[in-house]
């Protein structure tokens, strides 16, 4: 067994996997980059070396730098995690070369399955389905054109190497076929420095549903059930469970035998993911995607309802162990689910936001005492109070998994847990990760992956939330606390000599028009703790009023207000004084826009932190209203900013590869005269 475990990874994964190497005595090696000195899983690890710059090609990306690292630490094997170099065969072989175990698939497993041209290929002569398109190697722009009206529409443009979503483009009209084919083949080379494209057709009513697979190296290979992989936005996963609600019996067991001989065909060891897109209309239908030659983000999911730690097996199988499971011995208990939690603001199209966490509260495998498993909800986090979320990296965080005896109940669990998920100071999901799973199309497992955006407008609106009522209290309050504490007659707290406060009550209205009574008791500690009764339901809730703030906004029928701003977790809400009491109004993005001082009329401002890819106008040029200007990446994310009317671009103050913050200027459109 290995002695030590250098981790080619950071954030979440990377902690994950050191709690294995932990509990198998096994020492462990962080990395990590100048963005990363304070992450949590430096902390985490035995050892820890600094590989170079926050640019992830000069260090986390950099192979020689990392096995460096491992020679100098004395680490005889490297885990990948996911992402970075996890699929990527020349570091595999570099591994190899260098004479230190590589916890995955061989370089020519890797090679295969990372080129979906050729794993497409490889699969169906192994006799696994695989959908109709087109993925001959070195197709130009004009092939691929030609090809999508061959296939014909909906047609999925996606990168060969790579994935996440990142790159992929769903065409439904031959008009957007060129642009979207550009944007493809940029987005591919620059996320994983391989522009190949291939294309395939778009089934409807889609559902993502996908295969763990574990193999050695003496030949055994079995799979542990599927994962339902349906919620997403951008092609980009939100919520994941198993098993799925979509399946019977029969048809798991031939989806499951296809993911085998996938894995199979190309000789495969270790961990590794097969997904199949299936139809929502014809269930007993399948078709190969791909195969995630890594462990998966969700793989948690599959932990909790087979009993197995996937990175122990991993690691096991690295070390030469034949695997000592059959398929007979899989079974599957119960039901679990998946949230991932990102640094992005659902009410601005989930662009990805940073910041300093200023206050977390994350329960860690804690137990619930009438679950059926030692744990019904794990969290498994890369944050830290104090941490600095940059855009460097990708936006995910954290994510909070839960475990019931069937889907109602881990759903359930699942919804408390992000109810009590608290993080202060980085814009989050969290709001709308429990919108969505209290859906009712979710909540009956009528899913499919364009679910999230046919239902976006009810996702990212709801009534306030009782902290914002609490919020309000307690800036109220505090915004009218006397100077001078030494005389009790100008107390608004309700002063009495020898007792308590006495409670404040005033009414605020909320958005919907219901009038609800604030019962606010102020005590003498910091922050303020505001005791808040609404609509029947008690809460009581710490507030920090650094973070409540008062500016200067403009309502929509153009009249100028004072009106309190409280930023909660992954939106804003306003409240506006009206005729003595406070209405609840949720900002709309645009608005949200106006308070951070950005769009007016023909200026052009990034809508994320981040960095120009590419300028696609000049300084004096004339423009169309719509017309693309910039690309601002973001997170391994583009973002094309386009002209909000038609005239002259003027102002022009960046450049491409310069950093811009959240709604600094790129450009200003002047109207033609």
């Amino acid at each position: 067994m290995f002695s030590k475990v250098l981790i080619a990874n950071r954030g979440e994964i990377a902690s994950r996997i050191i709690r294995t190497l932990r509990d198998m005595g096994i020492g462990s090696v962080a990395v990590y980059s100048d963005a990363d000195a304070d992450a949590k899983h430096v902390g985490d690890a035995d050892e820890s070396v600094h590989l170079g710059p926050t640019n992830a090609r000069e260090s986390y990306l950099a192979i020689d730098k990392v096995i460096q690292a491992a020679k100098d630490t004395g680490a005889d094997a490297i885990h990948p995690g996911y992402g970075f170099l996890a699929e990527n065969a020349d570091f595999a072989q570099a591994c190899i070369d260098a004479g230190i175990t590589f916890i995955g698939p061989s370089p020519a497993a890797i090679e295969t399955m990372g080129d979906k041209v050729s794993a497409k290929k490889t699969v169906a002569a192994a006799g696994v389905p695989v959908v109709p398109g087109r993925s001959e190697p070195d197709m130009s722009d004009d092939d691929l054109y030609a090809a999508a009206l061959e296939v014909g529409f909906p047609v999925l443009i996606k990168p060969s190497a790579g994935g996440g979503g990142k790159g992929m483009y769903l065409v439904e009209a031959e008009s957007d076929l060129r642009a979207s084919i550009e944007s493809a083949r940029r987005e591919a080379k620059n996320s994983f420095g391989n522009d190949t494209l291939f294309l395939e057709r778009y089934v409807k009513n889609p559902r993502h549903i996908e295969v763990q697979v574990l193999a050695d190296s003496h030949g055994a290979t079995i799979h542990l059930g599927e994962r339902e992989c349906s919620l997403q936005r951008r092609h980009q996963k939100i919520i994941e469970e198993a098993p799925s609600a979509l399946l019977d019996e029969q048809t798991r067991a031939r989806i499951g035998k296809s993911a085998v001989d996938t894995a199979a065909s190309v000789g495969y060891s270790g961990a590794g993911t097969v997904e199949f897109i299936v139809s929502g209309d014809r269930p007993d239908e399948y078709f190969f995607m791909e195969m995630n030659t890594r462990l998966q983000v969700e793989h948690p999911v599959t932990e909790m309802v087979t009993g197995i730690d996937l990175v122990e097996r991993q690691i096991l199988v690295a070390a030469g162990d034949a695997l000592q499971l059959t398929q007979d011995d899989i079974e599957l208990v119960g039901h679990a689910i998946e949230a991932r939690v990102y640094a992005e603001n659902p009410d601005r199209d989930f662009l990805p936001t940073g910041g300093t966490v200023l206050e977390l509260n994350e329960s860690d495998w804690f137990e619930d005492p009438d679950a059926e498993t030692t744990s019904s909800v794990r969290i498994d986090s890369a944050l830290v109070d104090g941490l600095e979320v940059a855009t460097t990296y990708d936006p995910m965080i954290a994510k909070v998994i839960a475990h019931g005896a069937d889907r109602a109940e881990a759903l359930e669990r699942l919804d408390d847990a992000l109810t009590d998920y608290q993080l202060f100071g980085v814009v989050s999901n969290v709001q709308f990760l429990r919108a969505l799973i209290t859906h009712p199309r979710v909540l009956s497992g009528d899913l499919d992956t364009g679910l999230v955006g046919e239902q976006i407008e009810s996702l990212v609106r709801r009534e306030p939330p009782i902290e914002v009522y609490a919020a309000l209290a307690a800036d109220f309050i505090g915004s009218n606390l006397p100077s001078d504490t030494s005389d009790p007659f100008s107390d608004i707290r309700g002063w009495r000599a020898g007792r308590d406060p006495v409670p404040m009550r005033f009414a605020i209205r909320g958005s919907t028009g219901e009038r609800v009574t604030i019962e606010a008791l102020v005590r003498q500690e910091w922050p303020l703790r505001a005791q808040v009764t609404v609509a029947g339901d008690g809460a009581e809730v710490d507030i920090d009023l650094g973070g409540v703030g008062e500016f200067l906004i403009r309502l929509d029928d153009g009249i100028e207000s004072r009106a309190r701003v409280l930023p909660t977790d992954s939106e804003t809400w306003v409240w506006v004084e009206d005729h003595g009491t406070y209405v609840a109004t949720r900002l709309a993005p645009e608005n949200e826009l106006g308070i951070h001082g950005a769009a007016a009329d023909g200026e052009v401002r990034s809508p994320m932190p981040g960095t120009v890819l590419a300028i696609h106008t000049s300084e004096g040029a004339e423009v169309a209203e719509d017309e693309p200007l910039a690309v601002v990446e973001a997170m391994k994310m583009e973002h094309v900013l386009r002209a909000p009317i038609a005239g002259t671009v003027t102002e022009l103050g960046v450049v491409e590869g310069g950093s811009v913050v959240v709604d600094e200027l790129i450009l200003r459109v002047v109207p033609t005269t």
